[in-house]
């Protein structure tokens, strides 16, 4: 089965508080998933592949054998794809796990402009909103 995985994650502050958004859809958009979490003090590139390390479990989870994940990241998709070298040690681990995650599967990945994954963006922003008003960023 063929699953959508909008994926966002951002940090206040680099690094800061930060949260990871995912929508998990089916190719007609009907959303089957979203998760909106807070991951403590990261980088916004630390964010962004755990982030897409979640909505990969997410959709395997839910039965996907192919995905194709879209997100506004335009360095974890050129690392993901072998364009871009993965240089920083902090980076290193998650993208060794993202590409663990997505084994045995097809999969396809391509970056939008942040208005076209509007809604993992705001989920995001959820998220990190909540760890404001808890005190905890």
């Amino acid at each position: 089965m063929k699953l959508v995985v909008n994926v966002d994650g951002g940090a206040r502050g680099n690094p800061g508080p930060a949260a990871i958004g995912v929508v998990v859809s089916d190719p007609d958009g009907t959303v089957l998933q979203e998760i909106a979490e807070g991951i403590g003090l990261a980088t916004n590139n630390v964010a962004e592949y755990r982030a897409l390390l979640r909505g990969v479990a997410a959709a395997r989870a839910l039965g996907a054998d192919e995905l194709e994940i879209i997100g506004d990241s335009e360095l974890v998709a050129r690392q993901l794809t072998g364009a871009y070298r993965v240089k920083h040690s902090a980076l290193k681990p998650l993208h060794a796990g993202v590409l663990r995650a997505l084994d045995g599967l097809e999969w396809q990945i391509r970056t939008v402009p942040r208005a076209q994954n509007a809604r993992a963006d705001t989920l995001v922003n959820a998220a990190l909103d909540e760890l404001w008003r808890s005190g905890c960023g």
